[in-house]
Order: C-alpha cells, then structure tokens, then sequence
C-alpha cells in the first residue's frame, strides 16, 4: 500500500515541498531509503523503527521504500523522521489516509517516541502558508511556526498524540501566534568615559547606516562603543522583523518571538570562511546574514583570514551574499552595519602618550596592511579612539545618555524615510545626487578635500552621504559647509 506525506527540505532560507512517498509491499523484510538523503535522513530508519515500537505501533515485515521526492534535491536533517513514521502508519492503515491530505509534517524522533524540536520551524510555516497546508510539529517548533500569521499549526508532544490528532482521537492542539515582547535592557552610553568624536561617529553611523572604522589603543572603549550601538538603531518593522527571524531560524536558533531589535553579531576572528559569509554542502547563512538589518562587529579586525576579509566587499555593497556550490547558488540578504575596531599597530601602543612603541615601520606597515585598499575604501567613516589616563578618565564629562542620542537618530531616520524611503547609507547614483544638494561652500570644500586627499569615486559618494546625514542630524535640508567638514573629519588616513 502506497502512502504520502507533504514535508519541506530547508534549502537555504527556503522551504522547499518535498513529497515522502512510502510503499509497503509483500516480500522479504527490508528498507529502502532513496532520494538523495544525507546521512541524518538516512539513519532515521533505526529513530523511526524504535519509536513505533515503544509507542505501542506495528512496524511492517515486508518490503518498504521510502522516496523523497523530488529525488535530486539533497535532503539533510532529522526532520523527516516524523513524516517516514507517519507514511509508514498510513501505508498499513493504522492512520487514515484522507487526514494527511493538506497537512505537512515534520519533527525528530526519539526512540520513545517522543518528539523533538526541529530548525527552521519559521521557515517550514512559510512554506506551508504559500501552500495553503495545515502543519504538524513537535510542541516547541510548533510555538515558533505560529509566530507566522496565516498558518494553522498544529502542536504534538509525541508520536502517540500526532496518531491521535489524525485519526481524530484528540483534539489537535492549535498554537496561537505569541510574540512576547522581552525587556530590553539598554547599555548606556554613559557608561564610556570621554570619546566625545567617537560617540558622534557612532550616532552618525546609526543614524544614517554608516559602515564604521574605530582605531585605537587597548582599553580605549573601542568594544564598549560598538556594544552600544544596536541600541541607537530604529526597531525592526513587522517585514524586517519576519525577514531576521526566518534567518536566524533557519540557522537551528530557537525562537520565543520575532526578532524586534537589531541583532549584534561579533564573531571571533579565528572564524572560518563559511562561519562568517555562509557555506557547507547545501549552504547555511554565516555571520554576515545573521547580522541582516543589525551590526556585524568585528574586533581585531587585521587579524581576520585575507579571504574572509575580502568576502566581504560584495555584501557590503550589494546588500546580500551569494554561496555558489555544485548543485546550486544561493543568496542570502546581508545588509549590516559593519562596526570594525583595530589596534593601531601589532603591540597597540603606537601614538600612545605613555606608553612606547615596540613595533618597526615595516611591522606597523603589514600590520595595517592585512586590510586592502578596496576594503577600507567601503567605510564611511574612520574614527580614531585615544587611550584615556586616569587623570583624564576621572574628570571626563558624563555625555549623553544612549537614550537621548537615540532620540535624534530616530528624528533623523524618520528624515531620510520622508525624503527618500531609504537611509542615506543606501543612497547611490542618480538618487544620492537628488538627495544630497551642496550649497556653493560646501562644493567648494568637497572638491579640494577630494584633490589633496586623492579620494576615489567611491570616498567621494561616501562623504557625501555622510555630510546628508550629518546635516540630517542638524534638522538641515541643504548640505552646507560644516557638514562637509565634518564627515571630512571621519576620514582618518591608516
């Protein structure tokens, strides 16, 4: 007897339909599982086989094939245990067939038969909302799936109850879509003594999206400062919160509700090449994607691999990442703030007023040499960070708090959303040149800094971002002097 059930491979951020057909049929006991499986799928087979078994249900001696279909799509994950076990019930006529009609299913199982959580439980009810399906899913993914509106998801604890529900035993258990809103607890600006050019360099990067360099010595408030500015971003819409939590779950990380506040990602720099851009055989989103709509922070920035480093030109300027494999290319959205800290030479100490120099010109000179020309072309703004004496730290003024700050890059925001529908850090071509109007000062000042200073095409459209945002900042409608002047002020030379 044939059997089939709906369930989705995860292929990318997409749920993709896959069809789990099990035939049952007389002959020798065996067990076939075709379909491109990965090696999880293929040991549910020994999952699926003690689950039925201690839950009570008959595991057929016959001959079964299990196919999942499409079979040259690569199916990887423990998801499709439950599905198997199910297809397998329908195929002997415990559970009737009619009731897997227009629902989908996926879950682990445990050899008690209890069931497991899955990734991308936002992903799957995606996919079942653009098929109009009913979903099936073990209690916890099934809490996460109804975080999308439109889907009918229903909850099982265990193999016993999913039976349950489809032979109409037990009433299925509907999740209601929750998204509990957490307290968000701010770091205050405050909290970092002095650093009055850096704290404004931060509240123009938030305020205008404004990828930001900060070079320093150690302990100068480098790491502090970048923790502080998710804090000073907008909150996510509804689209851009749906649109970071699918990300996140479809990287295995459980949700309790959408994601509202702008992620802060800060990989170690011993991270790998697909840990930070994406990668493995049917490609997962890295670092960069996880940071989708928030700030990728990346300390000890020359210490990161070459190519790690250099992968990240195109997302910073394309806005997405794109992991080409055999089989397939996928592209992941990656628009982040990208917040870099550096030392301003191997020992940290060059510049310091206290403390010597050990490095040589040649070391200082490879050191910052880890970074590529094209690469720090892509900051907006680079900002130097001085080490505070004691003396300086205990009578440095208190500033403003995060709060406050936060309220002027929001006025700002809401500026650049009116005039243009997008931040000024995206503005390019015809529409930076609309949007960004020069009084006859400020072009002035522009062209010269851009002849002394050699800027390329790319530092002159960024300065001139800049200078939008800074006069954004000041309530200005035209970009006067000053404000050239001072995004001038952020283009520190390494």
């Amino acid at each position: 007897m044939l059997a089939q059930v709906r369930s989705y491979a995860l292929f990318g951020l997409d749920a993709v339909p896959v069809t789990v057909e099990v035939d049952v049929s007389p002959g020798l006991p065996s067990y076939a599982l075709v379909g491109l499986p990965d090696k999880a799928v293929e040991e549910s087979r020994e999952r699926v086989r003690a689950a039925l078994k201690n839950a009570g249900f008959p595991y057929p001696q016959a001959r079964v094939v299990v196919n999942l279909a499409p079979a040259e799509l690569r199916k990887e994950g423990s998801h499709f245990d439950l599905p198997i076990a199910l297809g397998l019930l329908a195929a002997q006529g415990v559970v009737p067939l009619e009731a897997l009609s227009g629902l989908a299913v996926a879950g682990e199982l445990g050899l008690d038969g209890s069931l497991r959580p899955v990734p991308g439980a936002v992903n799957l009810a995606l996919g079942a909302l653009v098929e109009g399906k009913r979903l099936l899913l073990p209690l916890e993914s099934a809490k996460e799936a109804a975080l999308v509106e439109g889907v009918e998801v229903w909850g099982a604890e265990s193999l016993l109850q999913a039976v349950a529900y489809l032979k109409g035993e037990e009433e299925p258990r509907r999740e209601a879509p929750e998204d509990p809103v957490a307290p968000l607890e701010v770091l205050d600006l405050r909290d970092v003594k002095g650093q009055a050019k850096a704290k404004r360099a931060l509240e123009i990067a938030a305020a205008g999206y404004h990828h930001l360099l900060m070079v320093g010595s150690p302990g100068s408030g480098k790491t502090m400062l970048a923790r502080r500015l998710p804090f000073l971003l907008p909150p996510l819409s509804q689209e851009a919160a749906l649109e970071v939590s699918r990300i996140h779950s479809a990287a295995g990380q459980a949700l309790k509700g959408l994601l509202r506040n702008p992620p802060f990602r800060a990989p170690h720099h011993t991270v790998s090449y697909a840990g930070l851009i994406g990668g493995g055989a049917i490609p997962k989103p890295g670092e960069v994607s996880l940071a989708h709509r928030g700030v990728l922070f990346l300390d000890e920035f020359p210490e990161f691999s070459r190519d790690a480093l250099e992968a990240l030109r195109q997302p910073l300027e394309d806005g997405v990442v794109t992991v080409s494999r055999a089989r397939a290319s996928l592209t992941f959205p990656a628009r982040f703030l990208l917040v870099a800290a550096m030392n301003p030479c191997p020992c940290g100490w060059h510049g310091d007023p206290e403390r010597p120099c050990a490095c040589t010109p040649a070391s200082r000179t490879r050191y910052v040499g880890k970074i590529s020309g094209p690469l720090l072309d892509r900051f907006d703004l680079v900002v130097e960070v001085p080490r505070l004496t004691p003396a300086e730290l205990a009578r440095a003024p208190e500033g403003e708090g995060t709060l406050a700050v936060r309220e002027r890059v929001l006025k700002a925001r809401e500026r650049m959303l009116a005039r243009q529908g997008r931040p000024n850090g995206e503005l390019a071509g015809k529409a930076l040149r609309e949007h960004v109007r020069l009084t006859s000062g400020a072009e002035h000042l522009l062209q010269a800094a851009a002849k002394r200073m050699l800027l390329s095409a790319r530092s002159y459209d960024r300065l001139l971002r800049v200078a939008r945002t800074v006069a954004d900042l000041l309530a200005s409608e035209g970009v006067e002097e000053n404000h050239v002047a001072e995004a001038l002020a952020y283009r520190k030379t390494l």
